[in-house]
C-alpha cells in the first residue's frame, strides 16, 4: 500500500510525538517498503504489501542474531506493531549505491566493493540455521511459476522482447534443484539497500532484511546486478575463492532475467518507472545464455 508522506509523517509521530520538530524526507527507492528519514538519523519503514508486516516482525529478531557474526554494518532494527505496523532503526551512515555511481567508481574501488560483499554473503551461508530459525527465519518469498511470470509481464513486453522472455521462462521452468543447496541469504543485495560512503568509495553497511531466509544459493546472487552485471561477475568469482563452491554463471543469468520479468509484471506503473524496469530487463537480454 502506497501513502503519502503526511500519512507516514502522523504514523510515526503517534508512536514518537518527541519527534514533532524534526524534519521528515520520504525515501521512494524501496521496492517493498517506504522508507521515511528523520532528521539524517533516524529510518522508518512502511510494508507496501500486505506480507511486509510479518516480515519486518521478523526481520528485527534476525538482525539481533546476525549481527555479531558480519563484518558489514547491519541495522539493530526495532518493529511497532501499529496499526500501521512499522520498523524503525539508528540510520547506517552513507548512501545508496546507483548504476551511475558504480560507473564513476576506480577499478581499486569496485573490486574492493565486490570482494566486500561476496565476503557479507559467504558469511550469511555459513551461519547455524539452527538460532536463525529460532529467530523466526524461514524460507524465502516463493516465486510464482515462471508460466505465470510470463503471462503477467507480456503485456508490458514490446514484441522484439517475447521470444527471449518466453525462452528464460521456458529455461527456468526446467531447471533442476539448485546444485549449490539451500542457504541463508539477504537475497536482496542492490544499491538501494546499501549504505555506501561514496568520499571513501566502500560499502559500510547492509540493510532491508524483509527478503531474506533460506533459498537456493545461485538466486542470492541476483539483485547486485541492478547496480552493474560486472559486479554480480567480480562477486561471484570472488566467492568461488573464498568458499570453495562453484557458482554456475548461466543459471543466475536465466534466473535474473526471470526476476526482471517478474518484477515487470507485478509492479505498478509508477515503479516501471521509477525503476526503470524495461530498460533493464532490454540491457539483460544480450546476457543470456
Amino acid at each position: 500500500m502506497e501513502a503519502g508522506l503526511d500519512a507516514l509523517r502522523a504514523a510515526i509521530l503517534a508512536a514518537f510525538p518527541d519527534l514533532a520538530g524534526a524534519r521528515f524526507t520520504l525515501l521512494a527507492d524501496g521496492w517493498e517498503s517506504q522508507a521515511v528519514d528523520v532528521d539524517d538519523r533516524l529510518i522508518f519503514r512502511f510494508p507496501r504489501f500486505d506480507r511486509g508486516a510479518g516480515e519486518l516482525a521478523r526481520e528485527a529478531r534476525l538482525l539481533a542474531a546476525i549481527g555479531p557474526s558480519v563484518k558489514l554494518a547491519v541495522p539493530r532494527t526495532h518493529f511497532h506493531p501499529g496499526p500501521p505496523c512499522f520498523a524503525w532503526h539508528v540510520k547506517l551512515p552513507g548512501g545508496t549505491l546507483l548504476p551511475t555511481h558504480y560507473a564513476a567508481l576506480p577499478e581499486a574501488a569496485r573490486q574492493r566493493l565486490a570482494e566486500d560483499l561476496a565476503g557479507f554473503q559467504a558469511a550469511l551461508h555459513g551461519l547455524d540455521h539452527a538460532p536463525l530459525r529460532q529467530a523466526g527465519a524461514g524460507p524465502v518469498w516463493p516465486w510464482p511459476a515462471p508460466e505465470a511470470i510470463l503471462h503477467q509481464a507480456l503485456p508490458r513486453l514490446p514484441p522484439g522482447l517475447r521470444a527471449a522472455a518466453t525462452r528464460i521462462a521456458t529455461d527456468c521452468a526446467a531447471m533442476a534443484p539448485d546444485p549449490a543447496g539451500i542457504v541463508f541469504g539477504h537475497f536482496d543485495t542492490h544499491g538501494w539497500n546499501l549504505a555506501f560512503d561514496h568520499a571513501a568509495g566502500r560499502v559500510h553497511g547492509v540493510f532491508d532484511f524483509g527478503s531474506s531466509g533460506f533459498g537456493p544459493l545461485h538466486r542470492d546472487f541476483l539483485a547486485p546486478s541492478f547496480i552493474a552485471p560486472e559486479l554480480t561477475d567480480r562477486m561471484m568469482a570472488h566467492y568461488e575463492a573464498l568458499t570453495g563452491r562453484r557458482l554456475d554463471r548461466d543459471r543466475v543469468a536465466l534466473l535474473t532475467g526471470l526476476q526482471r520479468l517478474m518484477e515487470l509484471g507485478e509492479a505498478t506503473e509508477a515503479q516501471v518507472a521509477r525503476f526503470d524496469l524495461l530498460p533493464n530487463l532490454q540491457g539483460w537480454m544480450h546476457r543470456l545464455p
